[in-house]
């Protein structure tokens, strides 16, 4: 395999095959939950922009948010 990351189409091709659908390693458990939903609104204009960045990023609509607001906590630090 190289270095190079797989586009989205490849990697839907390569988990296509059986072979590749196999668990690798010990099964891992995810360690932080995530807390209460806290509904958002946006008006219509700006949230189609979110859509279509967090599909660029190949990223959910929520992950992108919440990486959105992780950094700009950061940077407002």
């Amino acid at each position: 395999m190289s270095d190079t990351p797989m586009t989205s189409d490849e990697e839907y091709e390569f988990y296509a095959q059986p072979e590749n659908q196999e668990p690798q390693g010990p099964a891992r458990r995810r360690t932080a939950r995530l807390s209460t939903i806290v509904p958002v609104r946006f008006p219509p204009e700006l949230l189609a922009e979110v859509r279509r960045r967090a599909e660029a990023d190949d990223r959910s609509l929520s992950s992108w948010i919440r990486r959105a607001v992780e950094h700009e906590l950061r940077d407002s630090a």
